[in-house]
């Protein structure tokens, strides 16, 4: 069945939600590494205590996305999956620094990760389902464009608050300005994702006996499983090449998130103490730049599709992995704070296309009737990297640059930036034959609105 066509306010209402998905996720990944160590985890333990997110993801995603394939009621088919999901995020973040020890935070992660990959995952079947396929480029820019604004205000919060006098500290170590921010967050989550739940109508499934069949098969675990398997037997040749692509790329962007701040703290303010003044302004200004890349990433995501109207996706996915590798290994000769702000720019450019172009390139290739178990699966290639990272990163940083050696995170911060040379050199062998069907469209609306609904693919 073809779509009809969404204009700039729809696309709009259906992606607002990520933007508060966002600002929660963008609250601990700018900020969660400093809060373990806070609580007196060592550098080389700080991976192992991230492990919540893939393990979660790995396991929710594609289980969310089958039980969402065969979900159809008041609500629709997606909505009831990411509404839930936001109601126990929220109430995650709002607890999260309020944390007194390790395991009490690392137990609120993995709730809060859960949640959020609850949330996260069929957003992505959304746009495939709300969205013919002439759009769907654009359907995804737009999330790129909610993701970047909710990012961007996450990062510079804590900063924000500094400057505007809040200090101190809770009884465990953690900055009020970081409780403060992560008890906002909550409440941004959730209310962008009732927008969306309120504003956004869902179609019900194109073919109602395929759909009927599957929901007779019954929604226990043992059926969801072997959904997941099958899908895994059958994925098409296009996800099996971008695979290669999300691998390397988001190794690139775990070696970033997990050690660009405390790189910050040691390599650029020269503090080596993680309970000192020193070190806490370091932290504070890395989360701060985090918002840069966050920011380029909402301003870039309105001009890619009409970069790869005029080149291809590929072209375009390729070149912002460059742009993302030169950000990252420029931080080795970086040593005023200032200039990590062209950082991380490169690093936003990546990330405005890492956010949309493979999924645009994916969504085209799957099944109507499977979309959400397949963007659950594709999510295995984001998850099972960051899975590596979590269990290797420790002993590897140990083993090749020494114990407790401060230099530590700006090595791995530096692998990341090979990473991303591997990535894009990846995207050179994926077929995308989405790319063929191009067309114009009527160009309406705000400039913003034009860009993201003009040209081929989207």
């Amino acid at each position: 069945m073809e779509r009809e066509r969404l204009n700039f306010r729809q696309l709009f209402n259906m992606s607002f939600g990520f933007l508060g998905i966002q600002f929660g996720w963008g609250l601990q990944l700018a900020n969660m590494s400093a809060v373990y160590e806070r609580l007196g985890a060592k550098p080389d333990e700080v991976p192992l205590l991230w492990l919540a997110a893939p393990v979660t993801g790995l396991l929710v995603q594609p289980i969310i996305g089958a039980l969402s394939d065969r979900t159809w009621n008041r609500l629709g088919r997606r909505r009831p999956y990411f509404l839930s999901g936001a109601i126990l995020a929220s109430i995650a973040l709002f607890f999260m620094p309020t944390s007194s020890s390790l395991w009490m935070a690392a137990s609120l992660l993995w709730i809060l990760d859960g949640s959020i990959n609850v949330s996260m995952e069929p957003f992505r079947a959304f746009v495939a389902d709300k969205l013919n396929a002439s759009q769907r480029t654009a359907g995804f820019l737009m999330q790129s464009l909610m993701i970047g604004i909710g990012a961007s205000f996450a990062n510079a919060l804590p900063f924000v608050l500094g400057k505007f006098g809040v200090v101190g500290n809770t009884a465990s170590g953690i900055p009020l300005t970081v409780k403060y921010s992560f008890q906002f967050g909550a409440v941004v989550f959730l209310l962008a994702v009732l927008w969306t739940v309120f504003t956004t109508d869902e179609h019900p499934p194109e073919d109602m006996a395929a759909f009927r069949k599957m929901k007779e098969e019954g929604l226990g675990l043992g059926t969801v499983l072997a959904e997941v398997g099958e899908a895994i037997r059958e994925m098409p040749t296009t996800m099996r090449q971008l695979a290669v692509v999300q691998v390397f790329t988001w190794l690139g962007l775990f070696c970033m998130w997990l050690f660009f701040v405390p790189a910050t703290a040691r390599h650029v303010f020269g503090a080596t103490d993680p309970q000192s003044e020193l070190y806490a302004r370091g932290v504070e200004w890395g989360g701060f730049v985090f918002a840069f890349y966050s920011v380029t990433c909402f301003v870039v995501a309105l001009g890619l599709a009409r970069a790869a109207a005029l080149t291809s996706r590929k072209t375009v996915h390729g070149v912002a992995l460059l742009c993302g590798a030169a950000g990252l290994l420029s931080v080795y000769v970086i040593h005023n704070q200032y200039l990590l702000i062209l950082s991380m720019v490169g690093v936003g450019i990546a990330w405005a296309s890492i956010l949309s172009m493979p999924y645009a390139m994916l969504a085209n290739s799957l099944p109507p009737t499977r979309i959400g178990v397949y963007m659950g699966v594709f999510n295995f290639f984001i998850v099972l990297p960051e899975i590596v990272a979590a269990l290797t990163f420790g002993p590897l940083t140990r083993l090749l640059f020494g114990e407790n050696n401060p230099n530590s995170p700006l090595y791995v911060v530096m692998i990341g930036g090979v990473c991303f040379i591997l990535a894009a050199i990846s995207v050179r062998f994926v077929d995308d034959a989405g790319d063929a069907e191009a067309v114009p469209v009527r160009q309406t609306g705000t400039p913003g609105a034009r860009t993201l609904a003009t040209a081929a693919g989207d």
